[in-house]
């Protein structure tokens, strides 16, 4: 198979595929002609790699999920840990956005929003100076 079919298959650019194969996650066999020859098997470990990023796991954690996918003999307590792992950093990831939120908010309330050029938003941006 080619990088155009599995794209469409994987639903993946194929410069995402080729970043893949540039950093060992995939390997694809080689035609005679040079070509990469795709399998069924690469196009299911692509879409493993891209349900793995949109829960947020990172490059080296997909690495770890893959090995611990291919590996018969795993522990789900392995793959359980490191989900528990990625859930604790996203809720802490919540919180800092929702004290950003909050922070902006607060700023957005205080601007008059006017002509004038006070401003407690560019205030707060420079430092709390108030000017330039």
């Amino acid at each position: 198979m080619n990088i155009g079919t599995v794209s469409e298959k994987s639903k993946l650019p194929a410069k995402t595929i080729r970043y893949y194969e540039d950093i060992a996650l995939l390997k694809p066999a080689r035609a005679e002609n040079g070509y990469r020859d795709y399998t069924d098997q690469d196009v299911h470990r692509l879409r493993f790699l891209q349900r793995s990023r949109s829960l947020g796991f990172s490059i080296e954690e997909c690495r770890l999920l893959l090995s611990l996918y291919e590996d018969e003999n795993r522990a789900s307590s392995d793959v359980k840990a490191m989900a528990s792992e990625k859930v604790t950093e996203i809720d802490r990831k919540i919180r800092e956005l929702k004290s950003l939120k909050a922070t902006l908010k607060n700023l957005v309330d205080h601007c008059h929003g006017d002509q004038r050029p006070d401003c407690p938003i560019i205030d707060e941006l420079a430092g709390g100076s108030g000017h330039a």
